[in-house]
């Protein structure tokens, strides 16, 4: 399935890496597309869009949406 979060916090190239690291601690084969000028995560994953969310916030980021 096709996930789209919007994700406050997201500034650099790290911020990047570490989200990415973090959804793919979830589901190593999930495929992660991150948009940080617009602060979107698209993430293709077989997991529930509750896992992936706070993976996500697990790791320090406010998931808007």
């Amino acid at each position: 399935m096709n996930h789209i979060f919007i994700v406050e916090g997201m500034t650099c190239g790290h911020c990047e890496k570490s989200v990415i690291k973090a959804l793919l601690a979830l589901d190593p084969q999930a495929k992660v597309l991150i948009d940080r000028t617009n602060n979107k995560v698209q993430v293709d994953s077989d997991q529930p869009r509750e896992a992936l969310a706070h993976a996500i916030s697990d790791d320090g980021y406010e998931v808007a949406s």
